[in-house]
């Protein structure tokens, strides 16, 4: 289906064609939220349908799964256009689902929540709005400061100092390589599937489950930014260790102070391998974009990937949430 019509509104396919139109409102809203970029929306929207519209001078992006529809980011314009594109919004969701508990707002940023919401205090969980709407506080992004994570200075980044330094050590022969899909995409998904294997090996039973449920999603999502890579301008690299890959990272600018890492993955076995990879790409990040602070993204909910996540002292804990209509 590459588009229909709901309330009047005709919702295009998403693909890459949108990119230009979803970029110039991206830079109207400009936040600094690893989801608002075109390319992380593309690349996760692997395996559920996303489509598009115009509402009230706002961009609207749509996920599809099944027959229902969410949008995956709120009207993307003017801050005084949000609530009655979200309206409108909310109307064509409740007028195509099967229910309104499926029509949602996700990862709607907290300096846009006083358009639905009055007296809002950062770190709510769930709380009831004066209007029409229930609002969620879901995960966090983690926000570093470019320099702290480049520089890793004092005692809080001793220990992280230190695995860099054994890395290098025991690894002399390692080499970081530009990353370029025709040659890298095949020795990239391989590393993924004995991180996954490594990762099973020490996680706890309760957590293996969710895990699972989110790994064939991160899979299609891989080789969705493999196949589009130069379409997204994307920047990444690869660690070597003589001729094989021990990691990869990817990243991408998201306005003017921030870039991202959309996704970063070492071998579980190479001790210090994650450490000394995340600090050299965020030296290419700062050097490439001249980015002041790099977004991780949130924790997916594993309270390991939290730690880790708060180990690097983040400079903000970002708030995402998602809104309900009552």
């Amino acid at each position: 289906m590459s588009s229909f019509t709901v309330c009047g509104h005709k919702l295009d396919r998403f693909d890459l064609r949108a990119r230009e139109l979803m970029q110039g409102y991206l830079k109207i809203v400009d936040e600094n939220i690893s989801d608002y970029t075109f390319a992380a929306n593309y690349i996760w929207l692997s395996n559920s349908s996303g489509f598009y519209t115009i509402v009230c001078n706002s961009f609207c992006l749509f996920a599809m799964t099944g027959s229902e529809l969410s949008m995956l980011l709120p009207p993307l314009g003017k801050k005084e256009d949000l609530y009655d594109a979200t309206m409108e919004c909310f109307e064509i969701m409740n007028r195509n689902n099967s229910s309104r508990f499926y029509s949602r707002v996700d990862y709607v940023a907290h300096n846009l929540l006083e358009v639905f919401v009055n007296d809002i205090e950062d770190g709510a969980l769930i709380y009831d709005s004066f209007k029409e709407f229930i609002i969620e506080k879901k995960l966090v992004d983690y926000l570093y400061k470019s320099e702290d994570l480049i520089n890793l200075k004092g005692n809080s980044y001793h220990t992280k100092r230190n695995e860099i330094n054994k890395f290098r050590k025991a690894y002399p022969n390692h080499s970081i390589q530009t990353l370029n899909p025709k040659i890298h995409s095949k020795p990239i998904m391989e590393l993924f599937h004995k991180w996954v294997s490594d990762r099973l090996k020490y996680m706890p039973k309760e957590e293996a489950e969710l895990f699972l449920e989110g790994i064939y999603q991160e899979q299609q999502a891989i080789k969705r930014m493999l196949a589009s890579y130069e379409e997204l301008e994307l920047i990444g690299v690869v660690l070597y260790i003589e001729d094989e890959i021990k990691g990869f990272t990817v990243g991408e600018i998201i306005n003017g102070e921030t870039s991202s890492i959309i996704i970063e993955k070492s071998d579980f076995e190479t001790l210090g391998c994650a450490q000394f990879i995340f600090r050299e790409f965020s030296k290419i990040l700062k050097e490439t974009f001249g980015s002041s602070y790099i977004n991780v993204g949130d924790d997916m909910g594993f309270e390991n990937l939290k730690k880790v996540k708060m180990s690097y002292r983040p400079e903000k804990l970002i708030s995402k949430y998602t809104i309900y209509q009552k």
